[in-house]
């Protein structure tokens, strides 16, 4: 039987499939394993060789589970809502549902050929109704939650609603941004809307004003990291800051809870970092500062440092901060107009990330030490976000060096209020010494200093001690077309909820997914019968983010077509904490934070009984491309006609001449037949990297004519070669990406090598978490290991497997094999393996081992790495029925290396002279009474007794003479 690697794939795939071997159980005597993928957006441009490295190294885990015993949930499904799909309905006119079905159904096949053990089962897809009504579902009870402090937890708004008729608001301890106080009278004497209005201000998903990504091309809000350099991530367009009516998720309710929690879970350091600093916690003091000459309108700050306050030099309010426009003076509204627009191209991220370029404008205005009555100069600037605390801050100048820079940049007076420091270089950083130049702070260490000051501010009522997040509330609005619609519907202006009978509510059918003339989100196109429910004067228009259904589908996994419940509880209850979770670490702000206060949400209301999502995550690096560069040569004197590339031999030689025209001189034939001018008439030149298409190139060596018949503007490219007529590329390592023509696809090599040497392969590349370069040419040595691993079980296409005794030597190498195998997996080391079973095969081999006992064993660690060949090997050394992937992890017997004997080095008086082979057992006295008997031991001893015998057991033997 020979190793047609194609035909045995597609055999185990069918009976895969047919006997549904990778369904897991929904309650067993098993220990449960819960395996789980960060799941993809199906993009139409499919896999590519990056994409299945985190797939295969959680198979590989899954599979070694199931051989340990376990009952292994290990699903797969897809994030099908998404930008992309809508903007080419957008460009076509086609609904984005047919373009993600046909880009499900490529992903589908891609997946199937690399043999993945996913429960197909329980696939999901965000985009279905079936399942974006649980996410409607979960979104109304997040509106109908507010968050108690009291409780430290999400509770029915009923209750809240209750309190608020028998006793007002007044002894309610809320996260909220409500202020107001209100009495139970006063509150049933509110109207509807009013009441609904004050609720929106508790209630855990609220609409409100909020600052938003807005980019005009695409239409829609964007979330901060969609926006990269004050673009959108998505064709590059311009994005700006504005003010829009939007829904929110009042996250940073969960902030102390998000930040705890992380004490609990197994991630790296890195991803709870970047988490800790997104949280971003802040103890300190807000503090209020009134306007001068206004006593109705003040501003307030909060402040780590409330021990600095005497050193405020001037304060700064965001852009967009709501005071701006009511206190610049006439003097300045124009040049505040313009810097405010100015501002509001900026996104958050870049306007927090441009430290060096300092901007600012002052208003005019000044407000008044709340302790010493002093005018203090108000500046806005873009380096401070209204979204973000209060929108203001005190600055500091002799504290913080931004603020000492801002100061310095715009020449406003520095006050100091430290003893014996000098600022005239840059703030004072450090966190020792005394403060001056306060009448109840003076002589103080800092953090003395913090409690007196918090303490006056609080006893003169200037505001109070407080906690601070960086963290702020989750925008839940998107102007988009293909997204989970709201189950909301307005009356008067009033939101209400659609009852849960009649979810989903479905995407209607609409003329164009482009806003409206009007600048309403695509869904205001829907004509009222459009929808399949419809009340109210209208339905809500936006949609919810795509995060909204990333947020839980590891939950409804584990019930995927329960019609009654999200998940019910007992499943949840069964397979709780995701065990293991991969993915990359580009989710680490983003879905991996809104899963975690989801799951936080859900445990509070009792419909699961876990608060953290994952409880092991690896980050897996990223696989880049290398990319093929040919360079074009243009001239600045010359229009050319037709484009030159240069070969990567003359690159290297302009590149290290002092003259390049040099070299030129030695291409004068080339130059002057293709562009009809002498070298010496010219004098400026460019050399201007293009993308190749990989498929053009072979070894770095170019087809010149494929590469003429790949683009129309190079039909009549000419060509530099190098002395043997060959075209060389430069390359380069860099992200994989479809404008750079270094796209891999897994396809090509499936067919070519088989999928198991893929897997095997692209584990072998290194350690899971390192970003490596894809190179093809290793990836025949791994198909040549599993050639050579069936040659122990076939010779000239017969079963040459046998049964009986075992040699030792195989036993030992086997078992020593088994115990790197599970050691290494364990650990999550998936790369070594590769070599360990290549070590054992190479052994085996040389063993002329084809021992059932010890192959049939080999076959079982092989599996999680190349299933197909394992489960092929398996049937034919005897296990017709079944599956190799029922089979049980060997066991490690320590015994099987424990060596029989050992070899002692003999010395005479410190020089080695022969080895003698002794039985492990023997004693020191039994080593040396059998050295002694040796014949050797007599020639070099010459008949003397020696006089001292010194025996290191299992070490040496030395004897003095």
């Amino acid at each position: 039987m020979e190793y047609n690697f194609n035909e045995i794939e597609r055999k185990w795939r069918k009976y895969w499939a047919d006997h549904k071997t990778f369904a897991a159980e929904d309650n067993s005597v098993k220990p449960k394993y819960y395996v789980l993928d960060m799941f993809p957006y199906p993009s139409g441009a499919g896999l590519h060789v990056g994409h299945p490295l985190g797939y295969i190294a959680s198979d590989i885990y899954a599979r070694y589970k199931r051989l340990r015993g376990y009952n292994v949930l290990h699903p797969m499904g897809y994030d099908s809502f998404g930008l992309p799909a809508e903007q080419y309905a957008i460009q076509t006119g086609q609904h984005p549902a047919i373009t993600t079905e046909q880009n499900i159904a490529r992903y589908r096949d891609q997946l199937d050929k690399i043999g993945f053990s996913f429960d197909w089962d329980r696939e999901v897809r965000t985009s279905s109704p079936e399942y974006y009504k649980w996410t409607q579902w979960i979104f109304k009870q997040i509106f109908n939650s507010w968050y108690n402090v009291t409780t430290d937890k999400a509770e029915s708004i009923d209750l809240l609603i209750a309190e608020f008729e028998k006793n007002g608001n007044s002894d309610v301890k809320a996260v909220s941004d409500f202020t107001n106080t209100f009495t139970a009278e006063e509150w049933k004497n509110y109207s509807e809307k009013e009441q609904s209005d004050i609720l929106m201000e508790y209630r855990l998903a609220y609409l409100a004003d909020s600052w938003v990504n807005w980019c005009p091309a695409l239409g829609t809000v964007l979330a901060n990291d969609e926006v990269i350099n004050g673009l959108s991530e998505r064709g590059g367009h311009p994005v700006e800051q504005k003010l829009m009516r939007q829904w929110s998720m009042r996250i940073k309710a969960y902030a102390e809870r998000l930040l705890t929690g992380l004490d609990t879970v197994d991630w790296t350091d890195a991803i709870k970092d970047m988490q800790r600093n997104w949280i971003g916690k802040s103890v300190g003091a807000s503090v209020k500062f009134r306007i001068q000459n206004d006593e109705f309108r003040e501003i307030e700050v909060f402040t780590t440092r409330p021990d600095t306050i005497f050193g405020v030099s001037f304060m700064v309010l965001a852009p967009e901060h709501p005071l701006v426009d009511e206190i610049t003076t006439a003097e300045y509204k124009e040049a505040i107009e313009a810097y405010k627009t100015a501002a509001s191209l900026k996104s958050e991220r870049d306007r927090q990330a441009d430290v060096k370029n300092i901007t600012g404008q002052f208003t005019g205005a000044y407000a008044i030490h709340p302790f010493s009555g002093e005018k203090i100069p108000v500046w806005i600037g873009d380096y401070v976000l209204a979204s973000y605390g209060t929108g203001a801050v005190m600055a500091v100048p002799c504290g913080d060096q931004r603020d000492w820079d801002f100061a310095k940049h715009f020449n406003i007076p520095i006050k100091n209020i430290f003893e014996n420091v000098d600022i005239s270089e840059g703030a004072y950083a450090e966190k020792e010494g005394t403060i001056a130049d306060s009448d109840f702070l003076s002589g103080l260490p800092i953090k003395k200093a913090m409690a007196v000051a918090i303490a006056k501010i609080e006893e003169q009522d200037l505001g109070k001690g407080k906690t601070n997040y960086r963290l702020r509330d989750a925008i839940f609005s998107r102007q988009r077309y293909w997204g989970e619609p709201f189950p909301v519907y307005y009356k008067n202006d009033i939101p209400y909820l659609v009852d849960d009978a009649n979810l989903p509510i479905e995407l209607p059918e609409v003329d164009k997914y482009l806003p409206t003339e009007d600048g309403e989100p695509p869904l205001a196109r829907a004509e009222k019968s459009a929808w399949k429910y419809s009340e109210g004067d209208r339905m809500e228009y936006n949609t919810m983010p795509g995060w909204a259904g990333s947020s839980f589908y590891f939950l409804r996994y584990m019930d995927p077509h329960n019609t009654h419940e999200f998940v019910s509880k007992e499943k949840a209850d069964y397979w709780n904490q995701v065990d293991l979770y991969i993915g990359g670490s580009e989710h680490a702000t983003g879905h991996l934070l809104y899963s975690r206060f989801w799951c936080k949400f859900l445990f509070d209301k009792g419909f699961i009984g876990f608060d953290e999502p994952f409880k092991k995550m690896i980050n897996q690096g990223m696989i880049l491309g290398r990319s093929s560069l040919a360079y074009r040569i243009d001239f600045k004197e010359i229009d050319l006609k037709h484009p030159i590339f240069i070969s990567s031999g003359w690159i290297n030689k302009l590149n290290k001449s002092e003259d390049q025209f040099d070299v030129f001189q030695e291409m004068n034939s080339h130059i002057t037949k293709s562009v009809g001018i002498e070298m010496d008439k010219v004098s400026e030149f460019q050399k201007i990297p293009v993308h190749v298409d990989i498929s053009l190139v072979d070894n770095d060596k170019l087809d010149t004519e494929a590469f003429k018949a790949w683009r129309p503007d190079f039909t009549n490219a000419e060509f530099i070669l190098e002395d043997d007529g060959t075209f060389i590329c430069e390359s380069e390592v860099e992200k994989m990406s479809k404008s750079k023509f270094n796209v891999q696809t897994p396809d090509e090599l499936v067919e070519k090598f088989g999928a198991d040497t893929l897997r095997m392969y692209e584990m072998f590349l290194g350690p899971l978490e390192q970003t490596k370069p894809w190179d093809t040419k290793g990836i025949s040595g791994v198909h040549n290991f599993l050639r050579k691993l069936w040659r122990l079980f076939f010779e000239d296409g017969k079963l040459i497997v046998t049964e009986g005794s075992v040699d030792k030597a195989s036993l030992k190498t086997l078992h020593k094999t088994i115990k790197k195998v599970e050691d290494d997996l364990e650990r999550y080391s998936f790369n070594t393996n590769v070599s360990t079973l290549m070590i054992c095969v190479n052994e085996l081999t040389e063993q002329k081992c084809h021992s059932k006992e010890v192959l049939e064993q080999l076959v079982v660690l092989l599996a999680p790495y190349a299933p197909h060949t394992a489960e092929e090997l398996w049937e034919a050394i005897g296990y017709e029925k079944g599956t190799v992937s029922t089979a049980h992890f060997p066991t490690f017997d320590p015994e099987m290396l424990v060596e029989a004997n050992t070899v002692y080095p003999v010395s005479f008086n410190g020089k080695m002279r022969f080895n003698a082979e002794l039985p492990t057992t023997f004693t020191a006295k039994e080593v040396e009474e059998a050295v002694l008997a040796m014949p050797e031991a007599e020639k070099w001893l010459e008949g003397k007794a020696p006089k001292k015998v010194i025996v290191v057991p299992g070490k040496i033997v030395n004897m003095v003479v």
